[in-house]
């Protein structure tokens, strides 16, 4: 006999049940009261004595047979999913009824009787819809004999906390197997509002479509009880986009030889640039709330360019040994002239000297602070021995203080001319 043992299913009569208590299985047939089983002997006899009672025996057939006829004739009630018809039938068992009815029963669905079928008989059948629903937070497939929406989630309720069904998605239209609701109001809870169903007896797509909420492909459906007890339809927009985020991929640094500078020179010939990486997730939001995101592609999108730095390789000059400090420019003229020697005699000195103050021997610097053909500062100029300003001294005295200071210090004490040196 066709049964249940899905602990999610539940079948509620619509009416009071006064038949007999339902069992587990019975054969589809009655016990056949009319002929038992006979021996050969005893049907020999019996035709012996057939015209011996022949009248007397088609009195008896005729009479047991409308005895027989009366007792087999039934009117009971077939209630199929709730379509409820009272008929007229001979069969001797629920089986039977069913099967004159065209009434098919699987595994998941429920019969109330089953065995002999007597007069004034209510039988209930219910077919099993598999439902997909969300427990708790979490999705899966569950089989419930419940006519209806409310009915399915009063079942559910009675195993879990949190319930959900889930509508299938077709097109523009959103459906569950079970009717929305048999009687009362409902409501619809779509973009941040609550619209009021007064009275329900329609699907899900239908309670939608009369409301004029549009479904979009991505858009979710179910089907849950809300806090007062409402029937309540969510629709909740889910939006799918990808979304591309960048960051910094650093440039590395090479160094090259350059002969033609001097040793601790260093200029950058080749800019670095920095790359560019990207990194594009599909991300998903469900009523503007991120739900998940997946990664769709990562990769450099714009390759790194490498520094280039010249470094020079040139020895630079050795420098003399420092000369006597000069008492006066007058002791120094007296004493010839100054010995600076070294590789700063190999130096371009009049392009510096044009640089610093246009190769005139007695320029000032409209500060004051700077004087001569290589604008000294007098603390300069006295550091290198010289005496008095050094505007006030000769071309070559200056220059040889010059190269004296040059070999001390290098041609960083000319910051924006010394290159000149080198011309």
């Amino acid at each position: 006999m066709p049964g249940i043992d899905d602990g999610w299913s539940l079948v509620q009569f619509s009416t009071p049940f006064n038949g007999p208590t339902p069992t587990t299985a019975a054969a589809d047939t009655a016990p056949d009261t009319d002929h038992g089983p006979e021996t050969a002997g005893a049907a020999r006899a019996r035709r012996r004595r057939w015209p011996l009672i022949a009248a007397g025996a088609t009195a008896l057939v005729v009479a047991a047979g409308g005895t027989a006829v009366a007792q087999a004739h039934k009117t009971v009630a077939l209630d199929v999913d709730g379509e409820i018809s009272n008929v007229s039938t001979f069969a001797g068992s629920v089986d039977g009824l069913l099967s004159d009815h065209g009434v098919e029963v699987g595994d998941r669905d429920t019969v109330s009787h089953s065995g002999p079928l007597v007069d004034g008989a209510e039988i209930v059948v219910r077919h099993a819809t598999a439902l997909v629903v969300i427990i708790d937070g979490k999705r899966q497939v569950v089989w419930t004999t419940a006519l209806s929406a409310d009915e399915a989630l009063d079942t559910l309720a009675d195993r879990a906390g949190n319930v959900a069904l889930v509508a299938s998605r077709s097109a523009e239209r959103a459906e569950l197997p079970l009717e929305l609701a048999l009687t009362g109001r409902a409501e619809v809870l779509v973009d941040g509002t609550v619209l009021d169903v007064p009275e329900v007896d329609a699907t899900v797509g239908e309670v939608l479509g009369d409301l004029g909420v549009a479904l979009q492909p991505l858009d979710r459906v179910h089907v849950q009880r809300g806090p007062a007890g409402v029937v309540q339809v969510v629709v909740q927009r889910v939006l799918v986009q990808d979304v591309a985020t960048t960051s910094e991929v650093p440039f590395t640094s090479r160094t090259e030889d350059d002969a033609s500078r001097y040793v601790g020179q260093k200029v950058v010939v080749q800019a670095g640039v920095p790359g560019v990486r990207t990194v594009v997730e599909s991300v998903t939001t469900v009523d503007g709330v991120e739900e998940s995101r997946e990664l769709v592609s990562d990769g450099v999108t714009q390759a790194p360019v490498e520094q280039v730095v010249k470094v020079g390789t040139k020895p630079r000059p050795v420098a003399p040994a420092p000369a006597p400090r000069a008492a006066s420019s007058a002791g120094a003229a007296a004493a010839g002239p100054i010995a600076a020697g070294g590789s700063a005699d190999s130096l371009n000195w009049a392009a510096l000297a044009r640089c610093e103050s246009g190769g005139r021997v007695n320029a000032v610097s409209s500060t004051g602070k700077y004087h001569g053909l290589y604008q000294f500062s007098v603390a300069t100029w006295q550091a290198v021995g010289g005496a008095g300003l050094p505007s006030q001294a000769s071309a070559d005295e200056q220059t040889a203080r010059a190269k004296m200071l040059y070999n001390r210090s290098g041609a960083g004490q000319w910051p924006h001319c010394g290159k000149n040196l080198f011309n």
